[in-house]
């Protein structure tokens, strides 16, 4: 193996981690891959590309991730969303776990959370699987040489796929565990390969830090106009919504495809790489990410290839709807070198509309954009979690509920500041279904939903004729130049109008219904934009 990069006064025993066999630090690309190979965890594939299957988990396991509850956390965590652990269960888990690991091999990744230096996460991540730390050098920040020199983590991810939690034991639901504990500054995740949650254990860690500095944590991808990072988009969505594929446009720069902070300074991406699904993935449509698939070091994830050719089936879902690609952002030719953006001028925030009522894009008022975000509504796509077979309509607060260790309110409030003091367009679009709900209808076409964005985002969308939508009480477009304008009244693509008005009253119902949770904590001017 490689000489280790590391700051030697800050290895694994340092940190009580003692017995282990091999221990490798912060190997590249070739040793991983190599690494990997020689361990059978995957097979080389076309231009250098890194084939895995994940096993049991082709997505993440919510049920199964706990926070430690802590007299230092108990008044800061929602806890009707973040499943508590008990602290001495945790103890036990954290021991039991070092006791399992103790000689095997492990690769550690020290990486940062976040592009902007003076608001970053130093993250060290412990891979019992060496394609993890591959993975995880891709969709984090790396230092460079001389920073690992004095590289000591703030916060320690130790993933274990070997191990098996004892719910009785260890307080947790199953075998499988992800649990996070802010006192101690770990993550300690057992019996998953799904390499996703080593990703958003960073993202949940930075979305409780970095609202107490004013800075808010947003589950989006960004965009700014090529030669000026002042024109910034940012997308909100939950995973399927679009958040990659929208934000990939080869007219803009690309600032990252997922996970972004918005400070005074502007939007920073926490991430140095992309995720992407591939199901249905094409050249045609989207070559920049397609290419990817073919790229040196490129992991992907629980896709069906020929056990020949090596060629990739982008339609053959028989492991998972959620296979993906995981790749350093420098492999799209469009993106930006140092992850750094202005103040947004748009707000899109995404929903997957199972529904089929919402149109393909509404304009918001600052009030209705806070209603939305707070709603969170979309549909859960199939294989993004365990169980999810077919979209299921859902309201995800902050479009990232999952991922959210502190109340909505906080977040609300920040984004509510954000959008007062810059100024911001706001649009809701639906990349979901027309025509008919899931089943019956068909999901948006693609090419229309590029072309309302380029207007809202170039400013023309502003200039055309919009009719107030009876349901909902926000701006529709009536005709855009490019976009048939059928599609721009969704009751219009339905064989039965009828239908598409009891459908529309039936979704009015639960948005109505999930906000009434939010009613007392929020200001008057939202409350006025609610439904009922």
């Amino acid at each position: 193996m490689a000489t280790p990069r590391v700051n030697p006064n800050c290895r694994l025993e340092d940190q009580g981690i003692t017995g282990l066999g091999h221990v490798y630090y912060n190997l590249l690309e070739p040793a991983l891959i190599n690494a990997a190979i020689e361990r059978g965890e995957g097979k080389l594939g076309l231009g250098g590309a890194f084939l895995v299957s994940t096993g049991a988990h082709t997505g993440r396991s919510p049920k199964d991730k706990f926070v430690v509850r802590t007299a230092s956390v108990e008044d800061t965590i929602w806890w009707e969303n973040n499943k508590p652990m008990d602290a001495d269960a945790a103890d036990r888990l954290h021991a039991d776990m070092l006791d399992h690991m103790k000689g095997r091999d492990y690769f550690v990744q020290d990486l940062f959370g976040g592009a902007d230096p003076a608001l970053r996460l130093d993250v060290r991540v412990v891979s019992e699987l060496a394609w993890h730390n591959l993975f995880i050098r891709h969709l984090l920040r790396r230092p460079e040489a001389a920073e690992l020199a004095g590289f000591v983590p703030e916060f320690t991810i130790i993933n274990c796929p070997s191990f098996k939690a004892d719910p009785a034991r260890h307080g947790c639901r199953s075998e499988t565990v992800i649990a996070i504990n802010l006192d101690k500054k770990l993550i300690l995740i057992g019996n998953t390969q799904y390499s996703g949650e080593n990703k958003k254990g960073v993202f949940t860690l930075l979305n409780y830090l970095l609202p107490a500095k004013g800075v808010m944590p947003m589950h989006c991808s960004a965009n700014h106009a090529h030669g000026d990072k002042n024109d910034v988009a940012i997308f909100f969505g939950l995973s399927g919504t679009g958040k990659t594929t929208l934000s990939a446009d080869p007219s803009r720069t690309l600032i990252g495809d997922d996970e972004h902070g918005w400070s005074d300074r502007g939007v920073f991406n926490f991430e140095g790489g992309c995720y992407a699904k591939t199901i249905n993935l094409s050249a045609e449509a989207e070559p920049e990410i397609y290419a990817t698939c073919s790229k040196f070091g490129t992991v992907i994830e629980n896709m069906v290839y020929d056990e020949d050719t090596l060629e990739l089936d982008f339609e053959d879902n028989s492991i998972t709807d959620n296979m993906r690609c995981a790749y350093p952002l420098d492999y799209i030719s469009n993106a930006s070198e140092d992850s750094l953006g202005g103040t947004p001028k748009n707000v899109i925030m995404l929903t997957c509309d199972a529904y089929g009522v919402l149109p393909p894009i509404s304009r918001l008022t600052p009030a209705q954009a806070m209603y939305h975000f707070l709603s969170g509504f979309t549909s859960k796509t199939p294989g993004t979690e365990v169980g999810v077979t077919e979209p299921i309509p859902t309201f995800s607060t902050c479009f990232g509920a999952p991922f959210m260790p502190r109340r909505p309110e906080v977040y609300g409030k920040l984004l509510q500041e954000r959008i007062a003091k810059s100024g911001a367009d706001c649009w809701l679009v639906n990349t979901g279904w027309t025509g008919g709900a899931y089943g019956t209808g068909k999901r948006m076409p693609i090419k229309a939903t590029r072309a309302l964005l380029a207007a809202a985002l170039d400013g023309s969308l502003n200039n055309v004729e919009f009719r107030k939508d009876p349901n909902f009480g926000f701006e529709v477009p009536v005709a855009v130049p490019g976009v048939d304008a059928k599609l721009l009244d969704p009751r219009q693509t339905w064989a039965d109008p009828a239908a598409y008005d009891a459908q529309a009253r039936k979704l009015v119902g639960m948005f109505s219904d999930n906000f009434a949770q939010y009613v007392d904590k929020i200001d008057d001017d939202v409350k006025a934009a609610a439904i009922g």
